[in-house]
This record gives structure tokens, C-alpha cells and sequence, in this order.
């Protein structure tokens, strides 16, 4: 009778090693930096090579069902991240192969060392069980011990040889990748397309709208990109219109779109980023932060998309990025809410100064709160003489706050620029569409 087989703790295929036990990946024993989803989708994968592991699995194994998640990009993104831990690609993949809308499948030819050190050689089984890394691996394990050792020599050396022979492969592949990054675009000019509300409540348009709005504030900061304004690009919601042709309309080369979704106090934003001629994806990340860090989250975004279009961030603008401070998230709320009903521009929108104010009570070290007040009283044409005093009075305070603030520069020292259409609720110079 076959003897029971203990569980591989490591797995070993090409230079990669997959420790089970300590939750690791080397690579030619060095410590590869892999976080948790992308980890549980390679210990899934190993466990069954050359099988189909599923997306449905992969979701129940991840994200349970309770947890709110745009599971596509999210799934995406966490694989897409293994890849680069592997040095894997998704177009010509030496490890984990896409099978469109099904799944993944791990291809390379796997070796694994249980707990007692022993070694099993590297195959790729045709079939394999439900029952995980045991079960996937008993009946090679046993008719491989109990084989001859001339049987394991010759097998060992066709591995080196295939080994060999994918890793001139891997060579060749790598520095075709690398010449077709470097010819990514440099792009200078995007659009940011409102985000898509994934709360299902309509009530939450503002917080996404809201977000839009300080996703493409950010990045208009950066000096060598030309960014459309929010005024022009919310006129494309829910168009039927193709991105090429909102591309064309708009005069840029690069399109944004995603979706915000608020659950409790996490807030997490998903951002693809797309060649508009061509409208092949150039990127998409998914991000999750507390909203007291909705900034820092905002930030980092930007960051990454400067660094996929290849943008310069000047030490300045990095620094800005980095040092946002924290904000209260019933301020925050309160704010964006404020800047809805601005938006609004109608008689809806002298509802944005109790916005505004009720920001400021919540948080009074909120600059930009003090600038959306500055911008309700020079709207308050009945009342504009006396109320301009209090609208420079806020704007100065949003310096004193944040000296760097460019929404508070607008104002130039005089309110009444803004009162004549040329402040935040006209239209921008630098990024007029």
C-alpha cells in the first residue's frame, strides 16, 4: 500500500521559490515583496498546476461575500501584481496563463519539498483532484518514490534542459517587453471622466462627483500637463459617445475613468487610465483608505498616473502630494456636498455656504472649506458689498492655512475677480478644454 504524503511547504518552479509556511516568494533565495491577495492567488495556482482555478473561486477566496469590491478591476490588479512579482506577461506568460473569462492557470513545471525535506521533481499534472496541494500532488508523489533512481536522474536532467531552454525564452521575451514600454506614450494632455458611483444609492452622486473634482484639481498641479477641466468633462456623463471620439472633442491624448465606492469610513477608488486613439489600457490600479486619508489616497493616485505617462513631478509638486494632511471625514462630506450644490449654478446653489460653514465648525484647520465660502459670498449678488469683505477675509484665512493653496491665489487679494467670472466658477486658463 502507497504510503499517506505530507503536504509540499515549498514549492519550487524555475528560480522561484514558494514557501508555504513562512507565506514567502524568493527568488534565488532572495525574499521577493508580495502582498497578501496576490500571495493567496499564487499558493491556488501552485496547488493545482495545469488546472483551471476559476475566477468564482478566486472571488469566494478573496473577497467573501459581504465584502463591497469592484471585484473585475480589484481581481485584475491583484494578478497583474503577481506578474510583476514573477516577471511574468500576460500576452506570451512563462507561469500564469489568462483564460479569458474563466480563469488562470499556473503552466510552468513545479518541484516541491515537503516537511521532511523530501523532493518531489518538477511536472505539470494533467488532472487534478479538489482536495488542494495534497491531493493535487499524492499520486505523482508516490509513483515517484517508488520509482527507480536512474528513472528520477533522466527526469531531473529533461527538467534542466526545458528549464534551459524557457529561461533563453524568458531572455528574449524580456527585452521585447522592455523595448515596447519604453515606446509607451508621452502623453501631456487627459481628461478625467466623472467616476462611476458603485454605492448603488444615487444619493452618493455628490461623493463621487466630488472626487472627480479634486482628482482632476490634483492633477492640474502638475505644471507640464494639460488637464481638462472638470466643467467640460462632466458634460460626457453617461454618454453614449466613444472614448476616441470624446478624445477628439476634448483635444487630449489620454482618457481617465473609474468608480468610487464609500462603504462605512473606507473609501476605495479604482482609476484605469486609457490611450485614447487606440483605446488600449495603459493601466489601472485599485485604491483603499480610510477616508480621513481620502487625500493621501488622492495623491498616490496621482503620482501613478504621472509616472505611466511618463509626466515629470517637480520636487515642489512631489512634496505637495506627499505632506496633505488628514481631514475630518464629516468635513470632508460636508464639503463635497458644498461643492455640489455650487456646481449646481442656480438658485440651488446659495445652499453651499451651510456646506461650507458646517466644514469649517467640524474642522476648522480645512483651508480648502474657506475657500469654498469665499467662493458662495461673491455669488450672493444682493448682498455683494457687504459680503465682500467676508469673502477676502476667508480666502486670507485658506493662506494663512495653506500658503500653497492655488484655489485661494485665484482670488489675486480682490473677490470681486471672482464676482466677474473670472474665479473657480469660470472656467480655468491652464486647463480650458
Amino acid at each position: 500500500m502507497a504510503q499517506p504524503t505530507t503536504n509540499p511547504r515549498v514549492v519550487q518552479f524555475g528560480l522561484f521559490e514558494l514557501d508555504l509556511d513562512a507565506r514567502e516568494l524568493r527568488k534565488s533565495g532572495v525574499r521577493i515583496k508580495l502582498q497578501e491577495q496576490p500571495f493567496v492567488i499564487l499558493a491556488l495556482l501552485v496547488e493545482r498546476p495545469g488546472t483551471i482555478v476559476t475566477r468564482e473561486e478566486l472571488q469566494k477566496k478573496l473577497w467573501p461575500g459581504d465584502t463591497f469590491v469592484d471585484f473585475d478591476l480589484s481581481l485584475s490588479s491583484a494578478v497583474k501584481k503577481l506578474r510583476q512579482a514573477l516577471n511574468d506577461d500576460s500576452e506570451n506568460p512563462r507561469f500564469v496563463e489568462t483564460l479569458y473569462r474563466r480563469g488562470y492557470r499556473f503552466i510552468f513545471p513545479i518541484a516541491s519539498t515537503d516537511s521532511k525535506g523530501e523532493v518531489t521533481p518538477a511536472r505539470v499534472p494533467t488532472s487534478t483532484g479538489s482536495g488542494g496541494v495534497a491531493s493535487d500532488f499524492a499520486g505523482g508523489v508516490s509513483e515517484n518514490l517508488t520509482a527507480s533512481r536512474r528513472r528520477l536522474k533522466i527526469a531531473s536532467l529533461v527538467v534542466v534542459c526545458v528549464l534551459a531552454f524557457l529561461f533563453i525564452l524568458y531572455v528574449g521575451g524580456w527585452r521585447k517587453r522592455s523595448s515596447l514600454r519604453s515606446a509607451n506614450p508621452h502623453i501631456q494632455s487627459l481628461a478625467v471622466l466623472p467616476l462611476a458611483n458603485l454605492s448603488h444609492d444615487s444619493e452618493q452622486d455628490y461623493f463621487s462627483d466630488g472626487m472627480t473634482d479634486e482628482l482632476i484639481t490634483e492633477l492640474s498641479k502638475i505644471g507640464t500637463l494639460r488637464v481638462i477641466s472638470r466643467t467640460s468633462a462632466m458634460h460626457y456623463r453617461g454618454t453614449s459617445k466613444t472614448l476616441p471620439e470624446i478624445a477628439r472633442e476634448l483635444n487630449v491624448e489620454a482618457i481617465v475613468e473609474g468608480s468610487v465606492v464609500r462603504s462605512g469610513n473606507q473609501v476605495r477608488i479604482t482609476a484605469k487610465l486609457i490611450d485614447a486613439p487606440s483605446e488600449r489600457q495603459l493601466w489601472a490600479e485599485s485604491y483603499q483608505r480610510e477616508l480621513k486619508d481620502v487625500f493621501a489616497l488622492e495623491g498616490e493616485v496621482v503620482r501613478d498616473i504621472a509616472q505611466e505617462i511618463r509626466v515629470k513631478i517637480s520636487p515642489r509638486e512631489e512634496t505637495r502630494l506627499a505632506a496633505r494632511r488628514p481631514v475630518d471625514p464629516e468635513a470632508h462630506e460636508a464639503y463635497l456636498k458644498g461643492r455640489h450644490y455650487w456646481y449646481k449654478f442656480n438658485a440651488e446653489s446659495e445652499k453651499s455656504g451651510h456646506f461650507f460653514e458646517d466644514a469649517i465648525a467640524k474642522d476648522p484647520q480645512y483651508a480648502l472649506a474657506y475657500v469654498g465660502l469665499a467662493n458662495y459670498y461673491t455669488v450672493q449678488t444682493s448682498e455683494a458689498l457687504r459680503l465682500m469683505p467676508k469673502a477676502e477675509a476667508a480666502a486670507q484665512k485658506a493662506l494663512a492655512l495653506d500658503s500653497q493653496l492655488a484655489e485661494a491665489h485665484r482670488f489675486g487679494g480682490c473677490p470681486a475677480v471672482f464676482h466677474m467670472g473670472l474665479g473657480d466658477r469660470g472656467t480655468r486658463t491652464k486647463n480650458r478644454s
